[in-house]
């Protein structure tokens, strides 16, 4: 990596990411549901107390699954955000659900549960919520309601690992959460991710669906004497490869979450001066929340050219971003699901002044620095 350029993200290497790959060779298994997949079932499992955790080849995998175990037909509405990844509502539009664009809220850019109840037609089968930034949705609220409706809650937790509501982890609170191990997230493994089901009920077909649609899992417990095809499924096993990367990194995530707190809250510190002089606002958590450092993201206040910080981010060898596009204002978003309200304003609004600072494990003191001087400067 150039000395001088500050990137946005940089893959974390634990140290026994390659030793645990030639182990998985020397094993002589590299398809899935190897010995490394049994053991990030077991941490996962362990860590969230989800009734069974499924390492898929992704977190849309994982959303998509959530799908099918929801059995989403044509016309079926899910309530989520429009402020999230478009993995979030392709996993539903796949199986002809329609997404339905609610408002966030302005504090954590969460979905607003206090707009959920009004967005429940008779169509509504599921709501989605996405933690974004890795800091809690307001759960005990969205539970509730999916309860009083008869709704299922799909977690898009793909920032949320090692994150927390009410001490619980994210993803483990819904009747199913997905978790993403992409090389941008805390603990990875270049591609990857993981289903968390809840309903220990739908652990047996969770895994039906995730092995092609057949009962290849329980052939090889002894279950049953053949396996055959049981009902509509795909290939979303990663490979032992991929298992024994993240393997090396669900070692080390503790120390890994806490490398990345230590970043964050030296940004938060540093940015006190800038919020209390009105040029933006930083990050918000509310204090039932425990957060996973993942992501550091500045609100610019209105007035301030979000292009010209970018620029000057850019001419001073710094990758600095913004977010997602809101999807109710996409091409596909309007085709293929609809806004709850007449507008999404605070979607709009904070999408419009969002600016990610870079953050990873080994970012130095040296290099937050010049983030700082290059951001103070600009808005001065």
């Amino acid at each position: 990596m150039n000395d001088q350029r500050i990137p946005f993200n940089w893959p974390h290497m634990t140290g026994k990411e390659l030793f645990y790959i030639a182990e998985a060779h020397f094993n002589g298994r590299l398809a899935g549901d190897g010995p490394f997949t049994k053991r990030c079932h077991a941490w996962l499992e362990e860590r969230t107390g989800c009734s069974k955790a499924l390492l898929t080849h992704s977190c849309t995998a994982a959303l998509e699954m959530g799908a099918l175990l929801l059995d989403i037909k044509p016309g079926d509405e899910i309530i989520m955000p429009s402020y999230t990844f478009v993995s979030t509502a392709n996993a539903f539009v796949l199986r002809g659900g329609v997404p339905v664009f609610v408002d966030i809220r302005e504090d954590t850019l969460n979905l607003d549960e206090k707009l959920i109840e009004s967005a429940i037609t008779p169509r509504t089968k599921a709501i989605a919520p996405v933690h974004y930034a890795g800091v809690a949705c307001e759960m005990d609220t969205i539970m509730a309601i999916a309860a009083r409706h008869d709704l299922k809650v799909v977690e898009d937790a793909a920032q949320g690992v090692m994150s927390t509501y009410k001490g619980r982890a994210l993803g483990s609170i819904g009747h199913f959460g997905a978790y993403s191990f992409h090389e941008t997230k805390n603990v990875i493994a270049g591609e990857g991710g993981a289903l968390l089901v809840n309903d220990p009920a739908a652990a047996l077909r969770a895994e039906v669906i995730r092995e092609k649609g057949t009962d290849r899992s329980r052939f090889f417990r002894g279950e049953v004497d053949k396996y055959t095809w049981q009902e509509v499924g795909s290939s979303f096993l990663p490979g032992e490869l991929i298992a024994a990367f993240l393997w090396a990194q669900l070692e080390e995530a503790d120390r890994v979450t806490h490398a990345r707190l230590a970043a964050w809250d030296r940004y938060n510190t540093m940015l006190e001066p800038l919020e209390r002089r009105g040029m933006l606002r930083r990050p918000i958590i509310p204090e039932e929340c425990v957060h996973n450092g993942h992501m550091y993201y500045v609100l610019l206040a209105d007035g301030f050219d979000r292009q010209r910080l970018l620029d000057e981010f850019k001419a001073n060898d710094i990758n600095s971003v913004f977010h997602y596009v809101p999807l109710h204002s996409s091409p596909a978003g309007r085709r293929y699901g609809r806004a709850h309200g007449d507008t999404l304003s605070i979607t709009d609004s904070q999408s419009e002044r969002l600016v990610r600072l870079p953050l990873w494990v080994g970012l130095t003191e040296q290099q937050q620095d010049r983030v700082l001087a290059v951001l103070e400067a600009t808005l001065k």
